[in-house]
Order: structure tokens, then sequence, then C-alpha cells
């Protein structure tokens, strides 16, 4: 739903921005770079010593470049596969910044070995998640299914539940239970996802090698076929 509903919206609102951007000079690779650099510092920086509010700012202002280097690469006409491999790369370098910051804040000054184990597996399986769709398309499969939790959705729960549970310092009682509760619904969505992705990879292959087996079939009795007129032409 995000990918489909709030991804355009947000294309709309910053294509101003990514034009001004090309005015200037600027490619859509360094904004990927600066972007990634951005959301890895907030992450890193605030999120293992519990400053979630404004890591979370900082965090923000910085992923929406996700959108804006696409944005850029098709105002330019030059999406092209470098920048596609760049873009997934770095995103997965993003995540898993992000997680890494809730890890190091529960092994550490949160000291929760639950919630730390928690992030842990969502950081894994956020990354197995991206993985399987990539490895299935790899080998020739459509993987048409998205899931419950794609990256859309683990990064907007966790970075709300998060920035929310910051304001726990500035006095809001109880807040900063949002984000242990964020953790764990992003965690049970991931594996949700990861089962669905991993079924549907499964079915696919059996679809596509029972095709490929029909046709192997097809080609076989057409070559009987083919010898078998050639040899009464023959006679």
């Amino acid at each position: 739903m995000l990918n489909k509903y709030a991804r355009a919206f947000f294309t709309r609102v910053l294509t101003p921005f990514a034009a001004f951007l090309i005015r200037r000079g600027v490619s859509p690779d360094t904004v990927t770079l600066i972007g990634t650099a951005g959301v890895v510092a907030g992450a890193l920086v605030f999120y293992p010593v519990g400053e979630f509010f404004w890591g979370t700012v900082v965090i923000t202002l910085f992923v929406f470049s996700d959108l804006v280097d696409g944005n850029m690469a098709r105002q330019l006409g030059r999406s092209s596969r470098w920048g596609a491999f760049l873009d997934s790369t770095l995103d997965r370098v993003a995540d898993g910044a992000i997680f890494g910051g809730f890890i190091l804040w529960y092994a550490g000054g949160g000291d929760d070995l639950v919630l730390c184990a928690v992030s842990i597996f969502c950081l894994a399986s956020g990354q197995v998640v991206s993985y399987t769709k990539a490895r299935g398309e790899s080998i020739g499969l459509p993987v048409a299914v998205n899931g419950l939790v794609e990256r859309a959705e683990r990064l907007v729960i966790s970075l709300v539940a998060a920035g929310l549970a910051g304001l726990h310092a500035f006095g809001v009682p109880g807040i900063q239970y949002l984000l242990p509760v964020a953790l764990w619904i992003v965690a049970v969505g991931s594996l949700v996802t990861l089962i669905q992705r991993v079924v549907t990879v499964r079915r696919e292959s059996a679809e596509a090698e029972a095709a490929q087996d029909g046709q192997d079939t097809q080609d076989h009795g057409d070559e009987q076929r083919n010898a078998s007129h050639g040899s009464e032409a023959a006679t």
C-alpha cells in the first residue's frame, strides 16, 4: 500500500526539488550517497544513546533521497542498471544502520536482551526478504507477490514508533513502549512476508519446470513425427 500510494504522492511533491538539484548540476548517484550517509549517521549516532526523537528527525530528512534520486534519473532520462544497483545496495546499508542502532541501544543503555534479539531478527529478516525476491528474479521467476511488510512498511513503522518513543525524553509518559511494540510488529510481519515469498517462489518454480517438461515432451513428439514422415517419404 505504501509503495502504491505514498510513494506516488511523495514523488509528485519532491519533483520540483529534484528538478532544482538537476539545475544545480547534482547527479542522482550523489544524492543516493549523501542520503545513505545521512541515514547511517543519524541511526548510529543518536539511536545507540537513546536519542530516538532527534535521530528519527535526522534520518527522515535524508531517507527521502531514495525518492529524489530516482525522480532525478527519470527527469534526466538516464535510468541505468548501475543506478538501480547502487540504490538497492545502499538501501540495505541504510536499513542495517537503523536496526543496528536499535540493537546497540538494547544491548547497552536500553538493557533488554529480548528486544535486542528482536531487533537482530528484524535486521536479518529484512535483508533476507529482499534477497528472496532478487534471487527469485535472477533465476527467471516473476516472484509475483509483495508480501505483508515490505521495506517501506518496515521503515515507516520503525521510524514513526522510534520518533514518538523519543518524546518520552520531553515528558510524555508511557510513549516509550511504542518502539518495542513496533519492533515486534515488524518482526512478525517480516516473517510472514518471508514465508509468502518463499512459497511463491516454490510455486512459480514448480510451474516453470512443469511448463518446461511439457515443452520438452512436445518437442520430442514433434521430432518423432518429423522423423516418421521423413521415413515414409523416403519409402
